[in-house]
């Protein structure tokens, strides 16, 4: 495994898998690896004959400086995962290399609409940070294809209308989330809960699957159910940040053409900020779609 750090010799060495014919799969990551993101190696490692991935914290996508300060940074244990899994190279830029003018003075992507709407409206200028290093890393990789996690559902939809608009050749694939035994999304930001907290973290999974078991029993009243939703995740500790159900395709309010709706949730516990979301079909005839593959794991 070849373990990069500058530009230059980036591109000399992705010059030299285009030379030879090989098509190539990127998994870009902020580092902090856990299983979630060996799943999307994995993935890659299926669709393509060369791995890249890449290990970088980035600032442009933080809106406070201390959440970025926090953040935990684990490059040798990431390097030594990724050796594991075959990756082929790893990109383990400085925001100096990234930004060298600084973040004021660089080039920004932005996607409207879904960029400012439900977490973005949140996080102004989260998503056109993701966006402008996506769009960066993308150009030095070059990928055929590159793998993103489904649980950040909002940043999947974004970069895969980025990819449209700018016709970007690159194959987005979308990999199920994977999730603990007791039903938590698996995140970096796990490792910051205290043992209390991460026996209460559960619920938001659980509480979760209570809003879609809701919806296909056919309630239709969705300011009451996310209402609930809150009230039972105060019960739990838990400090309710957002709740959306909305159309699953366009992230719009749902409306009578809606097939599909997706709900997306976060929640605070102590200084961690928990995320989810899950796809389910309107139609209560129909079984749930569920993104985030329930039934891989026993309800908790």
């Amino acid at each position: 495994m070849q373990t990069i750090a500058d530009i230059s010799t980036l591109r000399e060495q992705i010059a030299q898998y285009k030379r030879d014919g090989r098509t190539i799969a990127f998994v870009p990551t902020m580092g902090n690896l856990h299983e979630g993101h060996m799943s999307l190696v994995r993935k890659a490692r299926e669709v393509a004959d060369i791995v890249v991935a890449s290990i970088f914290v980035n600032p442009m996508q933080f809106d406070r400086a201390d959440d970025l300060n926090s953040y935990p940074r684990t490059l040798d244990d990431d390097l030594n995962k990724l050796n594991q899994e075959s990756v082929d190279l790893v990109f383990t830029p400085t925001p100096e290399v990234i930004y060298p003018e600084g973040l004021d003075k660089h080039t920004y992507v932005d996607v409207p609409g879904l960029s400012t709407m439900l977490e973005g409206a949140s996080r102004p200028g989260h998503f056109r940070g993701v966006t402008t290093v996506v769009t960066k890393l993308f150009n030095l990789v070059q990928p055929d294809i590159a793998c993103f996690g489904e649980k950040d559902y909002q940043q999947l939809a974004v970069i895969r209308k980025m990819v449209s608009d700018m016709a970007m050749n690159i194959i987005i694939i979308g990999v199920p989330t994977v999730r603990e035994m007791d039903g938590l999304a698996m995140s970096s930001r796990n490792n910051r809960l205290t043992l209390d907290q991460r026996q209460r973290a559960p619920v938001l999974a659980r509480t979760m699957r209570w809003i879609s078991s809701t919806i296909r029993s056919g309630r239709r009243d969705y300011a009451s159910i996310i209402e609930d939703a809150n009230d039972q995740l105060r019960a739990a500790g838990l400090h309710p940040d957002e709740i959306f159900i909305r159309d699953a395709h366009t992230l719009s309010t749902i409306t009578e053409q809606s097939i599909q709706a997706v709900i997306l949730m976060s929640a605070h516990l102590g200084q961690v900020r928990l995320i989810d979301n899950q796809v389910i079909d309107l139609n209560a005839e129909t079984k749930d779609k569920d993104t985030q593959s329930e039934a891989s794991h026993q309800d908790a």
